[in-house]
């Protein structure tokens, strides 16, 4: 269908734009993406089209994956409940200003920002347990959950990228060893020097972190955020015990590498993340539960009202992730990877061709949403050209790798952004339009110093 395939996300982009709902946006791009199937299955009616944009919502629940995921974004708003009404939030915020561990807005994004690199083994483990810690503290400080949500989703994933020994590295080097590359592992520690859009993302994250300078949307949300600490000094739970928080966060840390360890037969890189996220928030939600009853202050029925509270407020945040899932499948189907990738295989001059293939990696896992389906498809296309063309392979696969991330960064269906708006408790919409000025600034960086780095080395 050529262009085609691209009208689902043209459709989606503009309804966003239009009526500011991504709810309704999502819903118009897997109608349109279900329509053009129907059209190139040669059924003219359209009439069809409402029932598979239903049937293709139902069949998300066919992926035990997929399930995993949406149980864990209820669950962990049961955990969040816990901690917040607890007062362990409260509790934890004051001790940590208290001993002086988060005394200013720096130490506070510093604290957060290396709780993301600490975590690298895998990105939700990373954007979840960072945005739950530091939720009260930014908020104690006047910062804007938006800002906690940019840090967090703008850490995980290049630390994750560079740091390889986790579930990222597993699914690059699987596909360039069945791509037929030659000495795979060399080229993927390689590419580690040349990936510029995850050096160049943490740099401008640490950069914003310790000048505490905003810019583009984002500013608007810090001065309202500031303006609610000024007028709202007391906290919305009294604190109690620091304890109410920390050891079901602890516990959570420590059940998701359990599990990883386990799902992975003793290797945990090869670890089950959907498995191992979702039996750990649970038991932590248990944890969490167990110490609460324990304490007197509240009973069953108390806590079960709590947790339904907590699993109600993202509702809105599990159906957009649903419909992204749903969407993500009709694009596959549609062809519309195939479609980006191919815009890399056109004739080019050699030193453009790492730069189109970290533009074309980073287009395709905008419009899909996944890093990981990006690298499965554009890794084969970039080891061909690296084989005729001789290319240094570090330097191809590192495009790729990059691009992935950058586009992930940009789409407002990647999961590693919905899940970075949940864990810091803003909304989707915003956290996208804050996010992406910086992630805008990176990727247009990384893009002049692939080309520069061409003439040196190509």
């Amino acid at each position: 269908m050529g262009w085609l395939t691209i009208l689902p996300q043209v459709v989606a982009i503009g309804v966003v734009i239009w009526r500011k709902e991504v709810l309704m946006a999502l819903l118009a791009g897997i109608f349109t993406a279900e329509l053009l199937l129907l059209f190139d299955a040669s059924s003219a009616t359209a009439i069809f089209a409402p029932i598979e944009t239903i049937e293709r919502i139902v069949s998300v629940f066919e992926s035990p994956g997929n399930t995993r995921v949406l149980i864990f974004s209820l669950v962990i708003g049961c955990l969040i409940a816990y901690m917040r009404h607890s007062g362990g939030v409260s509790a934890l915020v004051e001790m940590m200003i208290n001993k002086g561990v988060t005394r200013t807005k720096k130490q506070a994004g510093l604290l957060t920002f290396f709780t993301g690199i600490v975590l690298f083994v895998e990105s939700n483990l990373s954007v979840i347990t960072a945005g739950i810690l530091s939720r009260g503290i930014f908020d104690k400080f006047g910062m804007s959950r938006e800002r906690l949500a940019y840090v967090i989703d703008s850490t995980s994933a290049p630390v994750c990228i560079l740091l390889l020994l986790n579930g990222w590295g597993a699914v690059a080097l699987a596909n360039m060893q069945q791509s037929g590359l030659e000495n795979a592992e060399g080229a993927l520690v390689g590419s580690i020097f040349y990936n510029f859009y995850a050096w160049i993302a943490l740099i401008i994250v640490l950069f914003t972190i310790m000048t505490d300078r905003i810019h583009g949307p984002l500013k608007h949300y810090e001065k309202a955020m500031q303006q609610k600490a000024e007028e709202e000094q007391a906290p919305e739970f009294v604190g109690t015990k620091a304890r109410y928080m920390i050891v079901p966060l602890i516990s959570l840390i420590g059940l998701i590498f359990a599990f990883m360890y386990w799902t992975g037969d003793g290797v945990i890189r090869n670890g089950d993340g959907s498995q191992s996220i979702l039996y750990a928030t649970i038991l932590s939600c248990l944890v969490a539960y167990a110490m609460m009853l324990s304490s007197g202050q509240f009973t069953h029925i108390k806590l079960v009202e709590i947790g339904f509270k907590g699993m109600n407020e993202l509702i809105q945040l599990v159906t957009i992730v649903l419909l992204s899932l749903a969407l993500g499948a009709s694009l596959r189907d549609l062809g519309t990877g195939a479609f980006v990738a191919g815009l890399a295989s056109e004739n080019l001059p050699l030193i453009l061709i790492v730069p189109m293939l970290f533009l074309a990696s980073s287009l395709m896992a905008f419009t899909t949403g996944t890093s990981w389906g990006t690298f499965a498809l554009m890794i084969p296309i970039g080891v061909p050209l690296i084989q005729m063309l001789g290319l240094p392979p570090a330097f191809v696969i590192s495009a790729v790798l990059g691009g992935g991330v950058f586009g992930d960064h940009c789409s407002p269906i990647s999961d590693t952004t919905v899940i970075s708006s949940l864990a810091a408790g803003c909304d989707l919409l915003d956290h996208v339009k804050t996010q992406l000025p910086y992630a805008l600034v990176g990727g247009g960086l990384t893009f002049i110093v692939y080309i520069i780095t061409g003439l040196f080395i190509l």
